[in-house]
């Protein structure tokens, strides 16, 4: 495209970018988060930005909770029963009835509970487990040593072969919802549906769904589910993870990990394990309380807030990253990787550039903060809280610019260590 072109293209997409905010259910959000107009923040698929109100709240649970009342906190300001209470405030946005999450631990080790629970539940006489074959790396680690602890055989599939491989010796299916590298959300309704018709018990990993989309725990019938809350949540860095156990499994849900605060009788202190009753049983030890608060005090922010709205903009944006991408971006240069299909998307854009590393470093340099998944993924998250669609058509615009930009150095450069974000 000419040096014109594209200017005319820039302003008529400026323009339109303009005119969706003007009329965005959602933009009043943005003030409600710690953010700056000089930086377009597309990486809250890896740590959400910090709501404005939890500095306040946190100084409050330190100075006086912790400060002030001490010991008299698990029970005068509610730090014994926050991780239910979190988890209540959790369920209505995956959609899942009160009494079904508890929050706590982190998502690595929900997932072996999750596991190695669900594989109890089927019953000794199914000896396999099915992972996901593209998931996360901790989930496949975590799924081969359950499998290994259980005796069950390890059977990793592609998602959308999960369906016709799940049978009468499966155990349990652990599938991620989104894929963590291009953005594909899986059919989870479906794939729910055949591991169920087959006997298995299904367990999702919502990392990436949890907060960017509906997901339907309960209407679709899902078995066990476990999910982060630092990214789409934004309950900030290393916040405690959730689990969710449907209440049909819940009298029989035996944890891998029985620990003191799942007992029935915590402070009897007894030898002998007696599970709690309900989700309470998916507890260990003593709950992470600085962050199961700071946390409790982010999910403000969807005081109000229906998550088929935040789904309706978060699709808005990414079909208008994707149009602006496509008008300001030579052909060639990058190459979609997340699916084009609304059905298929969750609320990250992917693609893939061959110098992916200095296009990511060259990007945060500029203002414009995704990240990189190696070799040659650049990833933009798209939370729609935040977000609009000016930093879309502005995170565009920046990209065409770099991709414009010569090498410097070709074949050299590896990345920054900023651009490869810990969150998944």
């Amino acid at each position: 495209m000419s040096e014109t072109a594209t200017a005319v293209g820039a302003e008529g997409l400026g323009a339109r970018a303009r005119e969706l905010d003007a009329v965005d259910p959602l933009a009043g959000h943005r003030k409600l988060f710690a953010l700056d107009e000089e930086t377009v923040y597309l990486d809250g698929n890896s740590l959400g930005a910090l709501p404005a109100h939890v500095p306040a709240r946190m100084a409050d649970v330190i100075g006086r909770e912790w400060g002030e009342l001490r010991i008299r906190s698990w029970d005068e300001s509610g730090w014994w029963t926050a991780p239910e209470r979190v988890g209540d405030r959790i369920a209505p946005i995956v959609g899942a009835a009160p009494g079904q999450i508890v929050v706590g631990d982190s998502t690595s080790v929900n997932v072996f509970k999750a596991v190695v629970g669900a594989v109890r539940l089927a019953g000794p006489e199914r000896d396999e487990i099915l992972v996901d074959a593209t998931t996360f790396p901790t989930d496949g680690y975590l799924a081969a040593s359950a499998a290994r602890l259980t005796g069950r055989r390890l059977v990793p599939v592609a998602p959308g072969e999960a369906a016709s491989a799940v049978g009468p010796r499966t155990a349990a299916v652990l599938l991620n919802h989104v894929d963590f590298r291009t953005g594909r959300l899986h059919d989870l309704p479906g794939l729910t549906a055949a591991v169920r018709a087959a006997g298995a018990l299904a367990i999702w990993d919502l990392c990436h769904s949890a907060g960017a989309l509906p997901v339907g725990l309960d209407a679709h019938g899902v078995d066990l589910a476990v999910g982060c809350t630092y990214k789409y949540l934004n309950g900030g860095p290393g916040a405690p993870a959730f689990l969710y156990v449907a209440e049909r499994h819940q009298a029989a849900f035996d944890s891998p990990l029985p620990g003191w605060t799942s007992h029935a009788d915590p402070f009897g202190m007894t030898p002998e394990y007696a599970a709690a009753d309900g989700a309470v049983r998916g507890r260990v030890g003593t709950p992470d309380i600085l962050s199961m608060l700071a946390l409790e005090a982010a999910l403000d922010v969807w005081d109000g807030v229906a998550v088929e709205s935040v789904r309706a903009k978060s699709l808005a944006l990414t079909d208008f990253f994707l149009e602006c991408v496509a008008a300001y971006v030579p052909a060639g240069r990058v190459v979609p990787v997340t699916p084009g299909a609304h059905a298929e998307r969750g609320s990250q854009v992917s693609l893939s550039c061959p110098d992916a590393p200095r296009v990511m470093r060259r990007l945060i340099e500029r203002g414009v903060v995704g990240d990189l998944r190696r070799p040659d993924v650049l990833r933009f998250g798209f939370t729609p809280l935040y977000v609009g669609f000016a930093d879309a058509e502005r995170a565009a615009r920046v990209l065409a610019e770099i991709l414009a930009e010569p090498d410097p150095d070709p074949g050299t450069e590896t990345g920054p260590v900023q651009a490869e974000t810990s969150g998944a």
